[in-house]
């Protein structure tokens, strides 16, 4: 029998596939999670009141869910956090997952609370902005100054999430340390990005425009790191990635043994 490896939770994205909403997270961080880390991934159903369901916040208790739990990994999506959560109005021209939302941000605070190591990617690391208290832009393409830091959407998936631009690691960093560099490249596959900075997060690095892309919060005392990059693709392919995943999974393997 194969020895017990840290459990993992990872919220669901809900998806429209026919006429029927399914609950779902990508193959691609499911294998990352899996082997990258080198833990069990458990996928956890979305909240929010939905075309089939009635809202799950009051049916589970997420401290219970969480004991269960020796990491969380909040991953990327094509949709984006709903606006009034950090106090914009609603944008129906984006599309949003407001059943997620009712998940990853109660999620995010009692993971933290909890001292349980965090790992969050892309629409993940603009959950965990909001949550403490950051915004965002909700089309940082529009923004005078920026990249447009989209993919091609008529390009082959490989072509989508080849190495786009670099990232300034912060001097001195956690990051920094992790991967032991002082720039890295990344791909580049987001419409929304970090605006103002939630209280206690410490930019970890920077793209050329200045668009915050990787985040730590040192005054934390558990492992929590987010990316606005996918080091989920092929990660084994990517050394960066393959340090990044290792280090949640220590972390998650270190809380599993304290357990």
């Amino acid at each position: 029998m194969a020895a017990r490896k840290p459990v993992v939770l990872i919220p669901c994205d809900v998806k429209q596939i026919g006429i029927h909403p399914f609950h779902c997270v990508g193959e691609k961080y499911l294998n990352a999670v899996a082997h990258g880390a080198d833990v069990w991934p458990l996928l956890v159903p979305a909240f929010g009141p939905g075309e089939d369901l009635v809202a799950l916040g009051d049916h589970m208790d997420l401290d219970a869910l969480l004991a269960m739990a020796d990491g969380v990994f909040l991953p990327g999506s094509v949709s984006n956090v709903a606006p009034p959560a950090y106090g914009a109005p609603d944008d129906p021209g984006i599309l949003h997952d407001t059943q997620r939302d009712a998940l990853a941000l109660p999620l995010i605070r009692r993971t933290m609370a909890l001292r349980i190591p965090l790992f969050a990617v892309c629409r993940g690391l603009q959950e965990l902005n909001v949550t403490l208290g950051g915004t965002l832009h909700p089309r940082l393409y529009e923004v005078e100054g920026l990249m447009d830091h989209r993919e091609d959407p008529d390009a082959p998936r490989a072509d989508q999430y080849r190495p786009a631009h670099p990232v300034r690691l912060r001097e001195g960093g956690l990051f920094q340390r992790l991967l032991g560099t002082d720039e890295i490249r990344v791909n580049s596959l987001h419409g929304q990005g970090i605006h103002e900075l939630a209280p206690g997060l410490a930019v970890e690095g920077t793209a050329p425009d200045g668009v915050v892309e990787a985040v730590s919060c040192p005054d934390h005392d558990a492992f929590l790191i987010g990316v606005q990059w996918h080091p989920e693709w092929r990660y084994a392919e990517d050394p960066t990635s393959t340090a990044l995943f290792r280090a949640f999974g220590e972390a998650a393997a270190a809380r599993m043994r304290q357990r």
